[in-house]
């Protein structure tokens, strides 16, 4: 198939998932076809698991698009997505992670929505699924969104707010963009184990402030798999924690190393928080607090030391 054939991309990036990359390929399979040409696109980011096997076994491959497969060795998942703008041959690349499940109809409604609007960007709905173990009491609504859970709402609008992201786990991009935009940031984002991300973000962001055209597809639905490693307090502490010491990096900049004092009184009115929550509330009420905690601590840190080696 000639690239000016391809009118959409699919991108997946993999590290090290094998068994959940298995059953998202799967799941793949139940895609409704759209109208257009499409091809799907695998970047297995220095993967050392069983990936390598999984992608070359023929039995999950499904009917509709062309299939090809790059290895990534740079490791990084914004050097993976990089990597995929650059071998994409679609008008638009989409973008799903390893561990998702889309509705069958996910496809068709970013067709429709790139055939009504043409935009710049545009990203759907990111519901999430428990896979193999039961939602936690201490797991509250607000939570969910650090397990990437997205809504802007059931209608499809503009988005312009840089608080209102599409997240890289189900959006989609127009390729010639990346041309003046620019690709993601490679100092952000996952690195094998390491838990930080923000290079989705950032990228919406600059979009935004660029005056480029984002719209929210609401009808383009992602199903998120939780497993039960991030179901812990541990990982929620861990995220904000990483979150925080990339956030202390940037801001410090070219200023002195040393944390400035009214970061030390935010970590304390952080602490304080957690400490009157607790015995109003218990514990099942302090993890959000706590968090904060967590964040000031490694935003202390990134300040001094810079990002985690």
């Amino acid at each position: 198939m000639n690239a000016a054939d391809v009118a959409y991309t699919v991108a997946l990036c993999t590290h090290n998932h094998a068994p959940r990359l298995a059953r998202t390929l799967r799941d793949l399979g139940g895609l409704i076809q759209p109208e257009q040409p499409w091809e799907f696109l695998v970047i297995d980011n220095a993967s050392t698991d069983d990936t390598a096997a999984i992608l070359v076994d023929k039995s999950w491959r499904f009917p509709g698009p062309e299939v090809r497969m790059v290895r990534e060795e740079k490791l990084g998942i914004s050097h993976a997505r990089n990597r995929a703008v650059t071998e994409a041959r679609g008008e638009y690349i989409i973008f799903i992670d390893d561990d998702e499940t889309p509705d069958t109809g996910w496809l068709r409604a970013y067709e429709h929505m790139i055939q009504q609007e043409h935009p710049d960007a545009l990203g759907g709905r990111i519901d999430v699924m428990f896979e193999d173990a039961d939602r936690p009491p201490w797991l509250s609504d607000e939570l969910l969104g650090f397990l990437g859970k997205l809504d802007h709402g059931t209608v499809q609008h503009q988005l312009t707010d840089s608080d209102t992201p599409i997240f890289t786990g189900n959006c989609g991009f127009k390729k010639s963009i990346f041309d003046d935009a620019g690709l993601f940031n490679v100092d952000l984002g996952r690195r094998g184990g390491d838990n930080t991300g923000g290079e989705d973000t950032e990228m919406y962001r600059r979009l935004v402030e660029a005056g480029y055209s984002v719209w929210w597809t609401p009808s383009a639905v992602i199903n998120h798999r939780i497993q039960v490693g991030k179901l812990s307090r541990r990982y929620f502490l861990d995220l904000h924690y990483r979150e925080g010491r990339m956030a202390g990096l940037l801001a410090r900049g070219g200023h002195s190393r040393i944390p400035p004092f009214y970061l030390y009184l935010q970590l304390g009115h952080a602490i304080r928080n957690v400490f009157v929550l607790w015995r109003s509330g218990g514990r099942n009420a302090t993890l959000r607090r706590e968090m904060n905690i967590a964040y000031f601590v490694g935003y202390i840190l990134g300040w001094a030391l810079g990002r985690i080696s």
